[in-house]
């Protein structure tokens, strides 16, 4: 039975025995006599070889497996502990080979030597290959769901930690910067391997599993305060502020300077305090929004052919640096230097600390994420029989339906690794046992479960259940509500549409849409809408005889239609600028709208 066969997607011929030609293309490919970049497979539905040699795929290597055997064998191991075999040795040797997508569906690969039969064709190197980096520091992932899984190792790419040593000579974007990393007690291997000492990323917590007065509900967590005055989770966080004197046609040029009265758009002498005599602020300044950081006037924006001699028109405008709306902080470094058209360049780096408060967001590594819902005095909060007091009370209803027990598993092997003064092994299949770890916890006189006696802080009484109390790695992520608290009453609105301006930096407007008004008109505060949907209220004055838009001369103070002249009635009609906005631009279309008026009555 003859096969076609497919090389990149093409149809290059046709070959008698399938099965046996693809295995004889395998064999060379294992003896290098066939480029290592390919991959071949028989889809026996169809009953063609596919042939794989572009760019793009995902490829990854796995042991190859003959008779049951792994081809890697100890003598191997040793040679590569001598540094007497490469990993191309050992490529070129046939012993280890890349498999792409189309021909792992023909593969049968055995997590462990001891797993092999002899079906399988080949075996993992190590089972932790098959993740990724980040989600391998996820420790005991094998235990948990999948989702979660990704979720974890999501999470840690957006943890605070101590992302690079010369961050006070960098001027990098958004920087935060944990004050007091740890290393995790519950580590994978992969923690020793990446380095993970030199840019750890979190904190090791006691947590207590328990609900708290309803204030941990929803995923959220409660935090000790003394905890937090003890400095947990404390962080910092930099930002620059940047600006050049940009040059202009005709040879004009911006300045960095102290502005003068004369400038167009002066602000007030309040606000140029900070600057010193070169119009750039000093470090250790303590700024405020509205504060100007960096002084500058620009020439005027537009120059025709005669304004060169005219001497009124010279004045400069005001261009400073300010700092925007909701932001504050101490001025931590100034850079002076130039771009590379040799342009004076000024570089200002703002510094905050951020000590956690309601709405920052905290993770375990487990994808279980949630924001601080209420910081609690610890006299307040519940203490174990040991007089530990926890720093973070989890709730325990995030465990059951998202399935997270290697959650639970960490907290068990955090406790016994604090306790035993040793960090715990939690690599992904080939962790320290979950019952070795419940036996030396109760040598070391806890309970085997994890869970202790506690009391109720308030009331000193002893609580009915037993909670479950351990050590836990927690991160804090870089979605403070610092950056992200907004509320606007009156403010700045868009030239062209008069509606309030978008965004959080611009001091904008909260956007309330149809489900928003659904809200209201159930509450019966439907007249509320009516203020809220006016934000760019205007009158319009209009013709009653032909319904077009009318002219009103404020000077003269009187009002005519274009069209029938100033002997009828025109009236000032309220309706949204933005509707006003689209009769004008229908008009440049050469469409006419006209306004047939009803009196409201």
């Amino acid at each position: 039975m003859t096969s076609e066969v497919y090389m990149n997607g093409k149809f290059v011929g046709n070959v008698d025995d399938p099965i046996a030609f693809v295995n004889q293309v395998r064999g060379e490919r294992r003896k290098g006599m066939v480029s290592n970049n390919l991959n071949i497979t028989y889809v026996q539905e169809s009953n063609e070889i596919k042939i794989e040699a572009s760019k793009g795929r995902v490829r990854r290597p796995l042991i190859i497996v003959k008779d049951g055997v792994s081809l890697l064998t100890p003598g191997h191991i040793k040679q590569l502990e001598n540094n007497e075999l490469t990993w191309d040795d050992l490529i070129k040797h046939g012993i280890i080979e890349y498999l792409d997508a189309l021909e792992e569906d023909n593969a049968l690969v055995a997590f462990f030597e001891e797993d092999l039969t002899s079906e399988h064709t080949h075996l993992e190197i190590s089972p932790l290959s098959m993740v990724s980096i980040t989600t391998s520091l996820v420790p005991y992932g094998n235990f948990n769901q999948s989702t979660r899984l990704n979720a974890g190792s999501k999470n840690q790419k957006q943890a605070l930690g101590f992302y690079a040593a010369n961050y006070l000579v960098r001027m990098d974007m958004d920087v935060n910067l944990l004050l007091n990393p740890q290393m995790p007690i519950v580590q994978s291997i992969t923690h020793e391997i990446s380095n993970y000492a030199k840019h750890p990323a979190g904190q090791n917590v006691v947590v207590a599993v328990m609900s708290y007065e309803g204030y941990n509900m929803e995923d959220s967590i409660i935090i000790n305060k003394a905890s937090i005055e003890r400095g947990l989770a404390r962080s910092i966080y930099y930002r620059p502020m940047i600006t050049e004197e940009l040059r202009y046609a005709g040879g004009l040029i911006d300045e960095i300077c102290v502005p003068d009265k004369d400038v167009k758009g002066y602000r007030s002498e309040k606000d140029y305090k900070y600057l010193e005599g070169d119009g750039i602020i000093y470090p250790e300044a303590l700024v405020k929004e509205g504060d100007v950081v960096i002084g500058k006037t620009s020439p005027p924006r537009f120059l025709s052919g005669m304004d060169e001699y005219n001497l009124a028109s010279s004045t400069r405008r005001e261009s400073s640096t300010t700092l925007k709306h909701g932001e504050q902080g101490v001025i931590d470094f100034v850079l002076l230097t130039e771009n590379e058209e040799g342009n004076k360049l000024v570089q200002v780096r703002i510094r905050e600390q951020r000590i956690p408060e309601v709405g920052d967001k905290f993770t375990s590594r487990h994808g279980q994420k949630g924001v601080i819902g209420l910081i609690v005095n610890p006299t307040d909060l519940p203490f174990s029989a040991s007089g530990i007091v926890p720093d973070i009370i989890f709730s325990p209803h995030g465990i059951p339906s998202r399935m997270t027990v290697s959650h639970l598993i960490e907290m068990v092997g955090g406790k016994v690794g604090s306790l035993a003064g040793r960090y715990i092994n939690g690599t992904s299949f080939d962790c320290e046992g979950e019952q070795a770890l419940r036996e030396e916890l109760l040598s070391l006189g806890f309970r085997e479960n994890g869970t202790e006696t506690m009391y109720n802080g308030q009331t000193g009484e002893k609580f009915h259940a037993r909670i479950f109390v351990g050590n836990m790695y927690y991160l804090k992520l870089k979605h403070m509500v610092a950056n992200k608290i907004h509320s606007r009453a009156r403010g700045p609105i868009q030239l062209l549409t008069r509606q309030p301006t978008e965004g959080r930096a611009k001091e904008g407007g909260l956007r309330l849409g149809e489900m928003e008004k659904d809200t209201f008109v159930a509450h019966g505060a439907a007249l509320l809408l009516k203020e809220r949907f006016n934000s760019d209220k205007t009158f319009v004055p209009v013709c009653e005889t032909c319904g077009s838009i009318a002219i009103k001369d404020e000077y003269k103070n009187i009002s005519y239609c274009p069209s029938c002249g100033d002997s009828v009635d025109i009236n000032e009609v309220e309706m949204s600028y933005a509707f006003k906005l689209l009769m004008d631009e229908l008009k440049s279309l050469c469409i006419y709208p006209t306004l047939k008026l009803k009196n409201k009555y």
